[in-house]
């Protein structure tokens, strides 16, 4: 095996273990978070929103920023391996086309899938929201805060990074992409034709946000795309549960 070879070969390893790994320890900080309120008296698994609330803050916040920060650390690339700075004039025109081309790709995916009469999967998180619409609204700023930065943190400014060292850009958002979409079958609901339209679907978008953070090497642009993308279905949600949005 030649030196290039043996260098993809780590890198690829590398990069699934942090995608599956990451989603791993993430689970396991909120498995270890809902144990210690409930040992303390708080109902988590009686409240909806609690429950969604530990999820995000302790899951895509803590649990998937944690991960990529020790890995950083165990392997001495630091702090400055992840390029994130305050956004440029540039690097707002960058988050602005792409959320419009994010968007405008999920609702042309859709109409394909549904003209073909392939009804996506759902995310758990949209099921405990249908029970409690007020989930919805807690998610909105959540999106934002941490579920866009935590993801984006570790699947774009790590494994794609580590990805593009070994194999350069195109491959890194490609494989990158196709890691971030199938961490999603864990916490999907539906049957198998189900998960895999949505997995589908991330995996077109997904490239929207490598190419972002590609383009602009700044973390903000693609968790700021992410979150807001996020922050826009949880609040339409929030009106089709509610009977306020038009048509409905």
């Amino acid at each position: 095996m030649t030196a290039l070879s043996n260098r993809r070969s780590r890198a690829l390893l590398a990069a699934v273990g942090l995608g599956v790994g990451g989603y791993a320890f993430a689970v396991a900080v909120v498995l270890v978070a809902g144990l210690v309120l409930a040992a303390a008296g708080v109902p988590v698994l009686d409240s909806p929103s609690l429950l969604i609330g530990l999820s995000v803050v302790m899951g895509q916040g803590v649990g998937f920023g944690l991960f990529a920060l020790l890995y950083l650390r165990r392997t001495e690339r630091g702090l400055s391996y992840v390029k994130a700075r305050v956004p440029t004039l540039r690097d707002l025109g960058w988050t602005v086309g792409g959320f419009v081309v994010f968007y405008s790709g999920l609702v042309a995916v859709s109409v394909l899938l549904s003209s073909l009469g392939i009804q996506s999967a759902q995310n758990e998180i949209t099921q405990i929201g249908e029970q409690d619409p007020t989930v919805f609204l807690i998610l909105i700023p959540l999106s934002l805060l941490l579920i866009g930065p935590g993801e984006e943190l570790l699947y774009r400014a790590v494994v794609q990074e580590r990805l593009r060292e070994a194999y350069g850009r195109w491959v890194a958002i490609a494989v990158a992409s196709l890691i971030f979409a199938l961490v999603h079958v864990f916490s999907l609901q539906g049957g198998a034709g189900g998960k895999l339209a949505y997995l589908a679907i991330l995996f077109v978008l997904s490239p929207i946000l490598g190419a972002a953070y590609e383009y602009t090497r700044n973390l903000v642009v693609p968790a700021v795309i992410h979150g807001l993308f996020n922050a826009v279905q949880f609040a339409l949600a929030y009106l089709t549960m509610t009977g306020q949005m038009p048509g409905t």
